[in-house]
């Protein structure tokens, strides 16, 4: 059964995974390392990790499987959910797929050098009502195509 696992603890959608989850009847767990309201409709459960800093992630990783759905921001975990065959979607509606994940991970490495260098400053925009919208909808989407069993 299609279940939704969210890495919680930075995840700045959790009440849209609820809005969708509560609109198609799915299970949401959300996956952090500190105890955190969830959101309102009582679906979603919540499992604190406390083994470090990876925790959240090899549990995860764990449990989701075959075209489950994984919420997250972290390109490393959402490379390693594709592994297992699950779906993974992006805080910001962007969907990581087999086919784009290595160019994140990459795009994510030459990031931090720049970082590390001092080239370049400040972390990604604040995010908007826009991305919001386009979360919501790629993850409606998400939904739809694996209950229909569409192919990545």
């Amino acid at each position: 059964m299609l279940h939704i696992y969210v890495d919680a603890d930075a995840c700045p959608v959790k009440a849209e995974v609820d809005k969708v989850a509560t609109r198609y009847d799915l299970p949401v767990t959300l996956v952090a390392n500190q105890y955190m309201r969830v959101p309102g409709s009582g679906r979603a459960k919540l499992v604190v990790v406390e083994q470090g800093l990876d925790g959240a992630d090899d549990w995860i990783v764990e449990q989701a499987g075959l075209d489950d759905i994984v919420i997250t921001g972290d390109i490393p975990l959402a490379a390693r959910c594709l592994d297992k065959g699950a779906r993974v979607l992006g805080h910001n509606g962007r969907p990581f797929t087999p086919a784009n994940v290595g160019d994140a991970l990459a795009s994510r490495q030459l990031l931090k050098q720049l970082r590390e260098q001092g080239i370049m400053m400040g972390g990604p925009p604040p995010f908007s009502a826009k991305d919001r919208s386009l979360f919501l909808q790629q993850l409606d989407q998400m939904v739809q195509a694996i209950r229909r069993g569409s192919p990545r």
